[in-house]
């Protein structure tokens, strides 16, 4: 069983606590112009008598007018063919409503995928992917930290992905946060 989802990161950094000297609030400043933005899509693939596995497709996207700023269909189905590969099972997704995934473009790529089994979730249930952890995982540690460019913000996401892979605990405690049981056994 996969959980999907998808998230956005500028040069803008997301607000965290911080600490102060009494009386002066701490300012991070950073530049008002538009760089562009990094686009990744996240799958945390869950498979009975084996680890659980979190994959990652990310996208950088270049600052400018007319040029897209998210996933597309065939990104999304090079993050789910590598999942594929590397559970070496067929994959049961379950993903948000995005308009993305629900396109006719991309109801024509899964059906090409016999592999492949996609459930969406309800309309505004964040609380149930248990990938929106991951993120909140991923910001918080960027939190106050201003890059200067987008080159270096691609290499510290890259670096907190990479650091969630080889820690099973934390994935299976986001999955534990969302209050679902997966439960492998098969009733009659």
């Amino acid at each position: 069983m996969c959980f999907d989802d998808e998230a956005g990161f500028t040069r803008r950094p997301p607000r965290g606590r911080t600490c102060g000297r009494r009386g002066v609030t701490p300012v991070v400043t950073v530049s008002g112009r538009r760089s562009g933005r990094l686009s990744v899509a996240s799958l945390l693939a869950v498979r009975p008598g084996s680890r659980t596995r979190l994959c990652h497709r990310l996208l950088t996207h270049p600052a400018g007018k007319g040029t897209r700023r998210s996933m597309s269909e065939r990104d999304y189905i090079a993050l789910l063919d590598g999942a594929h590969q590397l559970v070496k099972a067929p994959l049961v997704l379950v993903w948000d409503r995005l308009n993305t995934h629900v396109s006719r473009r991309m109801r024509q790529l899964i059906d090409q995928c016999e592999w492949l089994t996609v459930f969406l979730l309800p309309a505004y249930s964040p609380d149930l992917n248990p990938v929106e952890g991951v993120w909140a995982h991923v910001k918080r540690s960027l939190a106050n930290l201003a890059v200067v460019a987008l080159d270096r913000l691609e290499t510290l996401v890259l670096n907190r992905l990479k650091r969630l892979q080889y820690r099973p605990d934390v994935l299976n405690g986001f999955i534990a946060c969302t209050g679902l049981t997966l439960d492998t056994s098969t009733s009659p």
